[in-house]
């Protein structure tokens, strides 16, 4: 590999959001010399491929929010892209269910966003909601969204690969980013020199935006994602049922995921994790993340925006099987321990945090000017939204370089 490489444009990170930019860069400038680099050996390695793989309707979302106006509108487009790549999908829609009287305001709230966003929803009693799933339990009501699907995520990371791999999109795996060198990127196997850089790093997009004078007030709040799958066969539960979730914050709590090929699973957690890739005991350990990740985490702990102590307290009891198995049985009859023995891949979350306000970042962030942008907050639905997001970024990308 020569020592210098040039390129108009380097985008930083081969996940599904680094993918769909560099894909839309190309769609509008087809002449233009695109790379793409990606430290780990290949696409998809961290959060776009162990992400959920559910293809989110877009009724959670606050109406002014990035995320309200992106998800419907990536579900029908990544819908479409994966029926022309022959992907699995799997169409079984999403019960969101109440426990008692107090969800039924909060259902109500999402039910109204869904109008406003656009979202197909019906609202169902209890016994409309036994008719799609048997097992499922409500209090009184429960809405359905029938566009809610699920897929392998791996399958489409590795699908819009080859995509850009053919549109002469050049990538470069094992290929780490190690800061900018005046006018040029440094790796950790040469140099290249961009007209343009485009940061979507994931867990690592904080670091690389502060580089270029961007993050000023944003830090990476890394959040654990663990899934319990069960042994029942594909079909024993029919659809996903999410409980009303808290909209204070950006989490969904447990609920049942059906998966591409109709198997269930339960989670995913979000417990606060100690560095970035605190995936697995110590594996990929970094003392200078955990020592800044814990520091921080302490500091949330007397005085955040939001009641960190408590979602980490709960979150940490989420690692015992019979803890996770318990807040799925709230959801759904029949849900036996005995069927909940495997955790899937470990997943991290690269929630953004607000380190003015102490509060974590509800909607996407995206911050650049003339020579970089950076994609700060791509979390959940990211996967859902990139194709338009992409387009978003891209349309920014325009304006700053005009």
């Amino acid at each position: 590999m020569p020592s210098m490489q040039t390129c108009d444009f380097l985008v930083i990170g081969g996940g599904v959001i680094g993918l769909s930019i560099a894909r839309e860069l190309r769609t509008r400038r087809g002449d233009a010399r695109i790379i793409l680099i990606e430290k780990e050996p290949s696409c998809g390695a961290h959060a776009s491929g162990r992400n959920s793989g559910v293809l989110h309707a877009g009724f959670y979302y606050s109406p002014d929010s990035l995320k309200a106006k992106f998800t419907r509108l990536g579900n029908e487009r990544l819908t479409a892209y994966c029926e022309e790549k022959q992907i699995p999908l799997n169409k079984c829609g999403k019960l969101v269910v109440a426990k008692d009287a107090a969800d039924l305001p909060s259902l109500d709230e999402l039910l109204r966003r869904g109008q406003i966003n656009g979202i197909e929803l019906q609202s169902l009693t209890e016994a409309e909601a036994k008719s799609i799933e048997p097992r499922v339990k409500t209090f009184q009501r429960a809405l359905f969204s029938p566009r809610t699907s699920t897929v392998n995520p791996l399958h489409v990371v590795n699908a819009m690969q080859e995509d850009a791999v053919r549109e002469g999109i050049h990538i470069q795996c094992g290929t780490a980013y190690r800061g900018r060198d005046h006018e040029a990127v440094r790796t950790d196997q040469n140099r290249i020199a961009a007209g343009y850089i485009v940061n979507a790093a994931g867990l690592y997009a904080d670091k690389i935006a502060m580089d270029y004078g961007f993050s000023e007030k944003y830090r990476i709040l890394p959040f654990k994602g663990l899934y319990l799958y069960s042994d029942e066969p594909p079909g024993s539960i029919r659809t996903n049922i999410y409980p009303v979730p808290d909209l204070r914050n950006p989490f969904l709590g447990v609920h049942f995921t059906i998966t591409a090929d109709g198997k269930a699973k339960i989670g995913p957690t979000a417990i606060p994790a100690m560095w970035r890739e605190n995936y697995d005991g110590f594996g990929n350990f970094d003392l200078g993340e955990l020592m800044e990740v814990a520091g921080r985490g302490l500091g949330l702990l007397t005085g955040a925006g939001f009641d960190f102590r408590r979602l980490a307290l709960e979150e940490i009891t989420k690692y015992s099987r019979s803890k996770m198995v318990s807040l799925a049985s709230v959801l759904a009859e029949g849900v036996d321990p005995r069927n909940y023995h495997k955790w899937g891949r470990p997943g991290i979350r690269a929630q953004l945090l607000d380190i003015t306000k102490r509060k974590l970042e509800m909607d996407f962030v995206l911050e650049g000017d003339h020579r970089s942008m950076h994609v700060l907050n791509a979390v959940s639905p990211a996967f859902t939204c990139s194709l338009p997001f992409a387009s978003y970024v891209c349309d920014h990308i325009d304006k700053a370089i005009a």
